[in-house]
């Protein structure tokens, strides 16, 4: 045994330091997403007017839009604007991971405020899966952030026939954390509780809140959930061929095993494989380790100091087109058995 193994740290595991929370160091970043005149700036702007919502960097991905609402942004075009509540806020018509760059280099520069979340507001017809493959697509850019929540704004009004008829708008609701439905002062109740019904059809796991004029309790667009598969009974299943359940591993993995496992999965069916979240129990590690997928990319491994529950089993959450949980199951368990590891 060397001498680094003798005074090795305690909090140094396989996958590199132990955090207390996924994002470590890391910036955290929130994805407000939603449908055309769904509330997303109006939920924005109220945030932002918080505690919570001080020292925000927030990028309006709107990818061509004419202008963005004057109460967000003041000052400003394309560039980045400082507002009254220590946020900053820019629009982007460009590459989002060029404006993120920007954004990390102007900070260290001191050109801008030392901003501690940023908020991206996408464009209301945009699929989230490329906003969340950025930061697996760019290295740099996942060592300064991490995704902690993607929350998906849907009116109430006009949501369930939306839902109907746009692919976009169900693929959405289907990524997200976070389901919030605005404008439910202005709709009767029956028809809040139908949409809410229609949402929990395409998304079981994710906590459904109402926010009028914005206003939300603004740990939504913060705190991420710990519970990933809390809300799911069975596989659903959805009209685009989207099907979303959680797996359960009975026993500890070995990392070579999972790896494996994801590398075919990647390698067969990559672009249907819309994202994949969960805490594994890999031997050798004290904490479960955070893996997150999103189509053909794997966000890096983190391995937290502590588990969030009693609950110590591995379970990751699955959303995939075309794909059956059997399937998975099955390979999962054929990798395990051909590996010599994985006995």
């Amino acid at each position: 045994m060397s001498t680094l193994d003798l005074f090795k740290s305690n909090e140094i595991g396989p996958f590199g330091r132990r955090q207390k929370r996924a994002r470590g160091a890391r910036i955290p970043v929130t994805v407000v997403t939603g449908f055309l005149g769904a509330g997303k700036t109006t939920l924005v702007r109220r945030f932002l007017t918080t505690p919570e919502g001080r020292n925000t960097a927030v990028v309006i991905n709107e990818f061509g839009a004419v202008g963005i609402d004057d109460a967000l942004v003041r000052g400003t075009t394309d560039e980045v604007a400082l507002l009254g509540n220590g946020c900053l806020c820019c629009t982007t018509r460009s590459d989002l991971q060029l404006t993120l760059r920007r954004l990390v280099m102007e900070r260290a520069r001191g050109d801008v405020p030392a901003f501690e979340r940023v908020i991206i507001e996408t464009s209301g017809l945009a699929d989230p899966g490329p906003i969340l493959q950025t930061f697996s697509t760019d290295k740099a850019l996942g060592g300064e952030f991490l995704i902690e929540v993607v929350a998906t704004v849907i009116d109430a009004a006009t949501g369930l026939q939306t839902l109907d008829w746009s692919a976009e708008a169900r693929k959405q609701i289907i990524l997200a954390d976070r389901l919030i439905l605005s404008k439910t002062d202005l709709v009767e109740e029956a028809k809040v509780e139908q949409l809410s019904a229609q949402l929990r059809t395409l998304n079981q796991r994710a906590s459904i809140a109402h926010a009028i004029d914005g206003a939300i309790d603004p740990h939504c667009l913060t705190e991420p959930r710990d519970d990933v598969d809390h809300g799911f009974v069975a596989e659903a299943d959805h009209s685009d061929g989207i099907a979303s359940f959680v797996l359960h591993l009975d026993r500890a993995i070995s990392w070579n095993v999972f790896a494996r496992t994801m590398e075919t999965l990647i390698a067969l069916r990559g672009s249907d494989l819309l994202r994949v979240k969960g805490f594994l129990d890999v031997e050798g590690c004290q904490g479960p380790v955070l893996v997150q997928v999103v189509q053909h990319l794997a966000h890096p491994p983190v391995e937290l100091a502590a588990w969030p529950d009693g609950d110590h089993q591995s379970r990751l959450v699955f959303i995939t087109r075309h794909i059956a949980e059997n399937h998975v199951r099955d390979l999962f368990n054929a990798v395990r058995t051909l590996s010599p590891q994985g006995r």
